[in-house]
């Protein structure tokens, strides 16, 4: 699947709606995390108007989400 062009703030939002919480903002990085049984998923995500297609596959990848389910 091709990854779409979105914001950070978009992207957050998906990922609020996967169970990341937003625990701290510094400049223009938001910080989210999800607690899990084994462990905590902490990721960061640039609040930018457009995300690079290798920034946005590392968070996708980092958060143990599946590309598909995130677009839909």
């Amino acid at each position: 699947m091709k990854l779409p062009q979105i914001s950070g703030v978009e992207l957050v939002k998906i990922l609020c709606k996967n169970g990341f919480v937003v625990v701290r903002q510094k400049g223009s990085h938001i910080r989210l995390e999800k607690n899990t049984t084994e462990t905590t998923i902490k990721i960061t995500v640039p609040n930018h108007q457009t995300l690079k297609k290798g920034t946005l596959h590392h968070i996708i990848k980092d958060s143990g989400l599946e590309i598909e389910n995130l677009f839909k």
